[in-house]
């Protein structure tokens, strides 16, 4: 199986005339609001700036493939000063009891254009901050926190703080849309001293304060071994939690995609993983920007039985692809494990 792409892709480009989005828009949360009837996404923005700075930027559709920006200033921004500072990337939303929660990644300084060399990034003008022994352990190294907001407009966003230990590098935290036998479950991907790159799956209370992470898992087919991570939060559906993932092969470090499917009383527990992955980069669009060879779903939504999958492409452009629910069911129905 593979996913449709959209034939007029990329949906959502870089715009030229506005600084803080000229260089590249990618990684989109998008839900389906029931209150507006509208497709809402909320994107990932950089400018040609070398600090490379980046912000969320809004834009909405009625039909889920053409969207307009809402406006020409971001939604979210940045500060210096703030935890948050270097930036806001690859958001993903969820609905839980009527308020949409926001999870994105950040580190505190910003580290310049992450594709080139640190040698590149000096000569560009970035300032690589020295540290005290005593300054926490993600600020001596700038690794990345993966923070939660809540919003309820899609404009104003009350910014709780962390929920990923700051001891690890930890990102594509996706959170599911229900509790599970009384708890909050979220899915992400912390690089731990004595464990491989693996998709990890915590328990809550709370939101905000989270058990100990354990592997739900590991990379076993070769375009998925360097690395993996969850995609979308993921979907309720008969069979199971639906998520949709990425991974990186050891080679050519291409990002593709699959499918995984979760008991629902028991989300530790895998059903059915795709063994051949149902996307990859192939168009201009995926295979020359930023990063060349990417495709990196970040937001979908299930609507009259097709779902819609958004995801980043070669890092600058934003990008649709589709298919239909029971068609992915049927395919993970082959792959039982």
């Amino acid at each position: 199986m593979k996913l449709k792409k959209y034939a007029q892709n990329p949906i959502l480009a870089p715009n030229a005339s506005l600084e803080w989005e000229d260089f590249g828009v990618l990684n989109p949360a998008v839900v389906y609001d029931e209150k507006t009837n509208q497709f809402i996404m909320l994107y990932r923005a950089v400018g040609d700036e070398y600090q490379h700075r980046i912000r969320f930027g809004l834009a909405t559709s009625d039909d889920g493939y053409t969207f307009t920006r809402y406006s020409d200033k971001p939604v979210m921004d940045v500060n210096d000063n703030d935890p948050d500072g270097a930036g806001l990337e690859d958001p993903r939303l969820v609905l839980l009891d009527g308020r949409y929660y926001l999870t994105y990644a950040s580190r505190t300084f910003w580290s310049g254009r992450y594709w080139l060399t640190k040698e590149e990034r000096i000569r560009q003008g970035v300032i690589y901050h020295e540290h005290p022994d005593s300054a926490p352990i993600f600020v001596k190294e700038n690794s990345t926190v993966t923070y939660l907001a809540y919003t309820e407009d899609f404009l104003n966003y009350k910014r709780l703080g962390r929920i990923t230990d700051t001891r690890y590098d930890d990102r594509d935290v996706v959170i599911f849309p229900e509790k599970i036998n009384g708890k909050f479950v979220k899915l992400s991907r912390p690089i731990r001293e004595y464990g491989p790159r693996a998709i990890w799956i915590t328990f809550s209370d709370d939101l905000m304060e989270w058990g100990e992470p354990q592997v739900l898992f590991l990379g076993e087919e070769w375009w998925e071994k360097e690395r993996l991570g969850a995609g979308c939060p993921p979907l309720k559906t008969p069979e199971g939690w639906l998520l949709l993932y990425h991974g990186v092969d050891s080679d050519e470090k291409i990002y593709r995609v699959g499918f995984a499917l979760l008991d629902l009383n028991d989300p530790t527990k895998i059903l059915a993983k795709t063994k051949d992955f149902v996307m990859e980069p192939e168009f201009d669009y995926e295979t020359k920007g930023i990063y060349n060879g990417c495709v990196f779903p970040t937001g979908w939504v299930l609507k009259d039985g097709l779902v819609y999958i958004y995801y980043g492409s070669a890092d600058k452009y934003v990008s649709l692809a589709t298919a239909s629910l029971q068609d992915i069911l049927d395919e993970l129905k082959k792959n039982k494990k």
